[in-house]
């Protein structure tokens, strides 16, 4: 049997912070002789001095100090494990997985996480992000309980999707690429010729989903938006970018936007979730909360 119990270690830390078992006392509402009895017996255990006594005052030995250095954890995690118990037996989760497609950054759920973090309701949120088809992915493969997905979902059911917004995107280059001496809509032709930049897709099993790229395109493949303006920026390729994104860019002449005589479509953005299992209250709250339009207000815009 162990012989160091979560109440010996608060008893410990207790008399740490307050330099004498008179003063612990006088906080835990307990007698001098009961606190100095039970420190002793608890070293006796032990076989371990925890603390040195000096007069009316003590002080950690090294012993003490590493008790005390994983003891405080434990004690926080066993509270901490209390609180999720209990929360647990009202509904909640224990965890809840949030993936959101990489174009949108993870401060930009911050008001929602705090709001979520207010509620201290047990649920421990885990948050990651995935690109194009793998947001999807991570649902189906049960890796998310909760994504905000670009695009349209795979076949064959077994989810539900709420329109979140959408976004409209710009065909842009660096002032001085050659596609900007042109002066006329651009044709496939055109972009053959030229070096496009595209944003990896984090697919795993699920095929893989290319957005403006055209059949034996030269192409330079990074792994976030970010890196796909900063290229283009730079003069080193072409394609697509989210206007809400690059709306300062233009604006300072470091992209213009050319035009093409295939325009792109608006891309939708979804809030999914599956269906036909039982459904806990971290997860409803979140789905209330993001049902809601989204993009492209929460971008950043360069």
């Amino acid at each position: 049997m162990l012989k160091l119990s979560l109440e010996a270690i608060e008893l410990v830390d207790a008399i740490a912070r307050h330099g004498s078992f008179a003063a612990a006392s006088e906080r835990l509402h307990k007698v001098p002789s009961t606190i100095s009895y039970a420190i002793g017996r608890l070293e006796e255990q032990l076989g371990i001095a925890l603390f040195v006594r000096q007069g009316p005052r003590v002080s950690l030995t090294a012993a003490g100090h590493e008790m005390l250095r994983e003891g405080r954890w434990l004690v926080a995690a066993a509270a901490d494990l209390e609180s999720r118990m209990r929360q647990i037996a009202t509904g909640f989760e224990a965890e809840l997985r949030l993936v959101h497609d990489s174009l949108i950054p993870t401060s930009a759920f911050s008001h929602d996480i705090r709001a979520f973090e207010d509620l201290n309701c047990g649920t421990r949120l885990r948050i990651a992000c995935e690109t194009l088809t793998g947001t999807w992915e991570a649902l189906r493969d049960g890796r998310a309980d909760l994504i905000v997905a670009a695009g349209d979902g795979p076949g064959g059911g077994g989810y539900k999707a709420v329109s979140v917004g959408s976004l409209d995107f710009a065909f842009c280059v660096a002032p001085t690429h050659p596609l900007a001496m042109l002066q006329r809509p651009l044709t496939r032709a055109d972009l053959l010729d030229h070096t496009a930049v595209v944003v990896g897709d984090g697919a795993r099993s699920m095929s893989d989903r290319t957005i403006g790229l055209l059949a034996g395109q030269r192409r330079i493949t990074v792994p976030s938006m970010a890196a796909k303006i900063a290229l283009q920026a730079e003069g080193l390729g072409h394609g697509f970018l989210p206007r809400a994104c690059v709306r300062a860019a233009l604006a300072r002449g470091e992209l213009v936007e050319l035009s093409l005589e295939e325009a792109r479509p608006e891309e939708g953005f979804w809030l999914a979730w599956k269906t036909g299992t039982a459904v806990g209250e971290a997860l409803k709250w979140w789905r209330a909360r993001l049902q809601r339009p989204l993009l492209p207000d929460i971008l950043p815009a360069a």
